[in-house]
């Protein structure tokens, strides 16, 4: 976990040491550090008593967990049908250029990452993307940069 291993271990210590808990503990850890390390997947591993497979199974089977380091800000920008059809593309293919990386990545000073999803559940306000916890609708590609702030 980014060196802090005191962290690591308050997270671990707050679940029982069962299985069962896997995912609420790779969660916690995803919101700690933004990204699950290989160090911090293998002590879940151990401390649960389970292979490390599992722990990597999991861990890729969610789209909200990550193995590589997250931005400060997260970008998601929604792809489904609704979305599509109004532009979400273009939008998608803009910010991907104004900040000169690809859908997944993260930007090289660590402030922001963009992924596509599939549904933010909120098509009847189409285009949409979601900045941290915070959903806007109707967003056009000269609007992204107002709504992202400055990184963009």
């Amino acid at each position: 976990m980014g060196g802090n291993r005191r962290e690591l271990q308050e997270i671990l210590a707050a679940y029982p040491a069962r299985p069962r808990f896997l995912l609420p503990i790779l969660q916690d850890i995803q919101n700690a550090e933004k990204y699950l390390s290989k160090d911090a997947m293998r002590a879940v591993a151990k401390y649960l008593g389970i292979p490390d497979s599992k722990v990597y199974a999991v861990a890729t089977f969610y789209k909200s967990l990550s193995l590589s380091p997250r931005g400060e800000t997260e970008v998601k920008i929604c792809m489904g049908t609704a979305c599509h059809l109004r532009g979400a593309g273009a939008m998608l293919s803009g910010l991907e250029e104004r900040l000169g990386i690809k859908s997944g990545e993260t930007t090289p000073d660590g402030k922001i990452s963009i992924e596509r999803v599939n549904c933010l559940g909120a098509c009847a306000l189409a285009p949409v993307i979601m900045v941290g916890d915070k959903v806007s609708g109707g967003v056009t590609p000269a609007k992204i940069a107002e709504i992202i702030g400055d990184g963009a």
